[in-house]
This record gives structure tokens, sequence and C-alpha cells, in this order.
């Protein structure tokens, strides 16, 4: 395949894609950008592999005791709290080794089930329905997102919401002075365009409530 093509991991557009950045500019990984859905995305060839992105991940700090990471966590649940009825049951797809936003979501009322592919692998928690699904700081680390997202609007019940907190550049031009494609576990990066893309191809309702941050809500009808 030519270098400077790749398909799409969203939107799978086999053509819309192109050389954004390369290794020699941006480290060593090359990033593409789909001009169908926005989204930037590190080809396959450069990602870790199963127990390299564990190591990797072990090493973040998710400690639900920590103030500092509650008041990170709570950039997401502040907006998505007033959406949700007390006692509502929900989802934290992609809880990681410290799940401490279920932890805060459960101190204030409502029931929260987690999956995490590498620390809570529990897949029969996939084959339920939820009246609401967070996902913070996971979505970047999605080799196949339309299978996931797929899966998140399955999971879903009508009216339910999702809420996604991720790195969202207001401007593509700053991509190369960013942080936050240094991890090496971040392959797919959104910007509102995607969101608004996602949006669209699910029938979802969208805002952004703060930066970083998108709420969903799947449609009465659907």
């Amino acid at each position: 395949m030519d270098r400077s093509l790749s398909r799409c991991p969203l939107c799978e557009s086999n053509d819309a894609a192109r050389l954004f950045t390369s290794r020699e500019k941006a480290g060593s990984r090359d990033f593409h950008r789909c001009g169908v859905c926005d989204l930037v995305f590190v080809p396959e060839r450069f990602h870790l592999d199963a127990a390299g992105q564990k190591a990797r991940y072990l090493t973040h700090n998710n400690d639900p005791e920590d103030s500092a990471y509650r008041d990170f966590l709570s950039r997401l649940l502040d907006p998505l709290r007033p959406h949700l009825v007390f006692g509502s049951e929900g989802l934290d797809f992609g809880a990681g080794p410290g799940p401490a936003l279920a932890i805060m979501m459960r101190e204030e009322g409502f029931r929260v089930r987690l999956y995490d592919p590498f620390f809570h692998p529990d897949v029969t928690v996939l084959e339920q329905s939820y009246d609401f699904v967070t996902c913070t700081e996971t979505a970047e680390h999605l080799d196949h997102p339309m299978r996931e997202f797929e899966t998140l609007d399955r999971i879903l019940k009508p009216s339910g919401w999702l809420g996604v907190m991720t790195g969202m550049l207001e401007s593509w031009d700053d991509f190369a002075g960013w942080h936050y494609h240094r991890d090496p576990t971040h392959i797919c990066f959104y910007s509102k365009r995607t969101m608004e893309w996602i949006a669209k191809r699910f029938s979802w309702d969208v805002q952004f409530p703060r930066p970083n941050v998108a709420l969903f809500q799947k449609p009465v009808f659907s």
C-alpha cells in the first residue's frame, strides 16, 4: 500500500486518509488524517502489542483517592450528572486498573459496572443495556473505533447518554507541538468535527460542555 494512504479505522474509508505528519516530524510514528471523518490516527504497523500497552497503562496514576485525579474526572462527571436519574445504571467502558470514575459515581448513588480489555475483561457486561456509558481517556486507545462505537450504540438504552473525554485540539495546525500524541498507546485523535461525524453516523445528539468532553444522547427511537 502507498505509505501516503491508509484505511480509516473509524469511517472505514479506503482512500480518504492521507499522511498527515511523518515520524520524521512527530517522533517515531506516522499519523494519517481522514478527509471524511477528520480522525487523525496511527497506522497499525506502529501499534504496541498487548503486553506493551498493558505495561504502559500500569504506569498511569488512576488512584481513586487522588483528589487531583478526581478533579480531572469531574470534567466529565459534572456536565453528565444533571442528565442522569438517581439510581440509574451505567458502564465505565475502559475503566483501567483504578476505576476512579465508577467509584465517584457509585458514591453519588449510581450503579456502575466495569469493562476494560486488560483489567476488567468480563465481556458479559457488554451483553446488557445501560442508561449511560462513560468513556474517559479511552477513545484515543481504540484500534478499531468504529467497532467499539457500534458496541456502545448497541448497549445504550433509548435516550441513554454516552460521555466521552479525550484530548481534542481546536485546530490540527497545533498537532506537532501537542503532548497528547507522545503517548505510544494513543493511536486515535478526535476533533469536534470527528465527534459530530460519529453523532450523525449513529443518529445521536452531541454537545461539548467542556474542552475535551463530548456528551452524546441516543434518541428514543432509533
